[in-house]
């Protein structure tokens, strides 16, 4: 009985039946949750710190391990791969003295063994995830078999309430998440946030179904396994909002003067939309939950309308087990917030005198503590960082809030993202990016038409380099900064145009689409330096 395994991999500790005699055999696997981009493995940051000296990789990514030889051979001794191993891959492991199985041919080494099981307490470690790196290298957060099975009965909890019945005219709650959901799992497995929805619905017996790892395919995919629940992080609710909104100005999916009407008939008419929306998620999603970063209130706010019955915005950490806070259903109040602490944990904001935060002012703002049975073990193999974020059993996330008069908790600020500029002020650089990052009239498509209205020539790539298309950016940044009322020194003076997205593969973002902060700066260096040379 192996852990259910799809394109997303394997995960925790596992055991398995051998194929000759049916017998139930240990595999004494540990299985760490490592990013699947490889880029920091190659510093061996991971390799090091494994509990075993055996490395789990996809077949896709088995060349990429070898990649990262010799220096990371002295940590390891075996590698299995979860498909067929080459006569090239095998002769260049076993150049080093390593030893490398193909997943089949791996089983087979214990046919001949038998062990007992040993009996699973709550404290055992259940699983070692890897947080993103964001801010610098990841860290093995230690999770227990009590902190995933409390946070299980806190997300069915939740996520039960949204499901409705009409029964003889009375709209009624059914607080049960069911056997006939369907999950899509799509997100990296090497983050909690997926992690943990599965394992919701193995505990309920729901179903799960993998994608083909092609994000081309993905709508594809959609459609065809019709989920009743998706889950998203913000990058691809962004982009589903983008693609509706090129469709409304089109006139393709809602007329766009119907957005000119009063705010009474302009959501009567958005309503009108959302078969269509919801036919694009496969016709039976019943709540959208986002998640591993903040979802813009406008993109919230629209999607609620158009997309489905429920868009739910939850928040927490790796270290928190993911969910500490969701959004509750119906309760537009709540929208822009994370909605009020789950039932299994306890909740304080700490002041923060250097950033002007005071907790127990009549409006609370502080770093979000968190306290409960679902908070991680220790950082594996780093006591003096476990030390710095877990102050007598709170966890200090780093994370600024503010409680709201509904009960409900909205992040304003990042303890560790806040730079004071030389004049003494602070700038909050993830608020500035929620602000500019809401100009729709900045992508690839925009900037050729733009281009091509006002006799500009070249490619996309020669336009990225043009000054009067950096100036013409330049224009709509200054212009939503006015519209948002920010403060002179948060106005943006200079642009860089990059023709290439932020990716993974750069170790620019991590698999849940957040930005690594250190490592762009890094990778930008010299053109950051320029654009404060030109902007004097």
């Amino acid at each position: 009985k192996f852990n259910r395994w799809g394109h997303n991999g394997p995960f925790g500790s596992a055991s398995c039946k051998s194929k000759s005699n049916n017998q139930r055999q240990k595999l004494k696997l540990h299985l760490p949750q490592h990013s699947a981009t490889l880029n920091t493995l190659a510093r061996n940051s991971k390799i090091k710190e494994a509990i075993g000296r055996a490395l789990y990789t996809a077949l896709n990514k088995a060349n990429k391990v070898l990649k990262t030889f010799p220096s990371a051979t002295k940590y390891l001794k075996t590698i299995v791969s979860f498909g067929k191993v080459t006569p090239e891959q095998k002769e260049e492991v076993e150049k080093f003295g390593l030893a490398i199985y193909a997943w089949d041919e791996f089983l087979l080494l214990g046919d001949d063994k038998q062990y007992d099981l040993p009996v699973k307490k709550k404290s055992d470690i259940c699983t070692i995830m890897y947080t993103s790196g964001t801010t610098g290298d990841p860290k093995g957060v230690l999770i227990s078999n009590n902190s995933i099975g409390t946070l299980i009965a806190g997300v069915r909890c939740l996520l039960g309430s949204v499901h409705e019945l009409d029964f003889l005219h009375i709209h009624l709650k059914i607080l049960l998440l069911t056997e006939k959901d369907v999950n899509l799992s799509y997100l990296p497995l090497t983050h909690i946030f997926d992690r943990v929805i599965e394992e919701c619905f193995i505990n309920i017996g729901g179903s799960i179904g993998f994608w083909r790892g092609d994000v081309k395919l993905l709508t594809e995919d959609i459609g065809e396994l019709k989920p009743t629940i998706f889950c998203a992080v913000p990058r691809v609710l962004d982009r589903i909002y983008a693609g509706l909104q090129q469709k409304i100005s089109s006139g393709g999916l809602l007329k766009n003067t119907m957005f000119n009407f009063a705010d009474s008939y302009k959501l009567h008419n958005m309503k009108k939309g959302s078969k269509h929306v919801k036919h694009g998620l496969g016709g039976n999603v019943q709540l959208i939950l986002s998640g591993a970063a903040p979802l813009a209130t406008h993109v919230e706010a629209f999607l609620r309308v158009v997309a489905c019955y429920h868009v739910l915005q939850g928040y927490g950490l790796t270290e928190s087990c993911a969910g500490t806070f969701v959004s509750l259903p119906n309760e537009l109040g709540m929208l822009g917030t994370l909605g009020p602490p789950v039932p299994n944990v306890d909740v304080c904001l700490e002041s923060i005198p250097e950033m002007g935060y005071d907790a127990l002012s009549s409006t609370p703002r502080g770093e979000i503590c968190i306290r409960g049975d679902t908070l991680f073990l220790g950082y594996h193999k780093r006591e003096d960082l476990t030390k710095e974020v877990l102050i007598d059993g709170w966890l200090h996330t780093g994370d600024v809030g503010e409680w709201q008069p509904n009960g409900s908790m909205k992040i304003i600020d990042r303890k560790k993202n806040i730079f004071k500029l030389s004049q003494g002020e602070y700038v909050a650089v993830e608020n500035l990016e929620n602000v500019y990052g809401s100009v729709t009239g900045i992508d690839s498509q925009v900037l050729e038409r733009w281009a091509e209205e006002n006799g500009v020539p070249g490619d996309f790539n020669s336009l990225c380099e043009n000054p009067k298309a950096k100036q013409n950016v330049l224009v709509e940044l200054t212009r939503i900064g006015k519209e948002k009322k920010l403060k002179g020194f948060e106005f943006i003076k200079a642009v860089h145009l990059d023709p290439e997205p932020f990716d993974m593969e750069r170790d620019l973002l991590t698999p849940t689409f957040k930005k690594k902060r250190p490592q762009l700066l890094k990778y930008y260096q010299n053109i950051v330096d320029n654009m404060y040379k030109g902007a004097k």
